[in-house]
């Protein structure tokens, strides 16, 4: 059986926790799909050293908070802009291959008129811009995939946040980092909000799925 949890939590504390809370704890027979928001936070991979990842003083004046994941991968900056999806199944040698939770989402946002591309092994662009990174944590027989949607991000705040990887690109400058991704709301067939466009992915992505509770940060329903 497969379960959808709403969480309408916005706190980036209580949010991650939540994922390692339904990893850990909830019964494994059963696959569990969560879309969920942040205020705005930098999220660091499980080894990333947060020094050489983020403009510290930036961080602090602008109250972004930092948590750190379970997976491994990049630091990402959310915003209530940025839309992030968490999947959580048995493990197995298929379903480790990234594609496996990439290419529904893509196909998902392809019909709603974002012109999607899978690009390596864990991202998505749009006109060769990322709007969408993607990591897995697996242990003991458990997988957990979770990414993140740009749809409409504050994209000043994201490239002051963050610093580029020198692997990535030649220069540190902001602006190489907004060159580099892309919010994907211009591209909808039809304008909507973040909350519509939650409601119309969850809709086009989750068919089948069974309510599973609604999640606030104050309790469960």
């Amino acid at each position: 059986m497969r379960y959808y949890i709403h969480n309408k939590s916005k706190d980036p504390y209580y949010n991650l926790a939540l994922e390692q809370v339904i990893f850990d704890k909830l019964d494994r027979e059963h696959g569990y799909f969560m879309l969920w928001q942040n205020h705005n936070a930098i999220i660091i991979g499980k080894h990333q050293n947060t020094q050489e990842e983020i403009d510290n003083v930036f961080v602090k004046k602008n109250n972004i908070s930092l948590v750190r994941r379970l997976s491994g991968g990049g630091a990402v900056y959310h915003d209530l802009g940025n839309l992030n999806f968490t999947f959580i199944s048995s493990a197995n040698e298929q379903n480790i291959d990234f594609s496996l939770f990439c290419e529904p989402v893509s196909q998902a946002l392809l019909s709603l008129g974002v012109p999607v591309e899978i690009s390596g092994r864990n991202d998505m662009h749009v006109e060769g811009k990322k709007f969408s990174g993607n990591a897995q944590y697996v242990k003991k027989g458990r997988l957990m995939h979770h990414g993140t949607i740009l749809y409409d991000s504050n994209l000043e705040i994201l490239s002051r946040a963050l610093k580029p990887g020198k692997e990535k690109i030649e220069s540190k400058a902001v602006k190489s980092i907004r060159s580099r991704v892309s919010n994907i709301r211009p591209y909808m067939k039809t304008d909507m909000g973040i909350e519509d466009f939650l409601d119309r992915f969850k809709n086009k992505y989750s068919p089948g799925f069974q309510y599973a509770g609604l999640y606030s940060g104050t309790g469960t329903s």
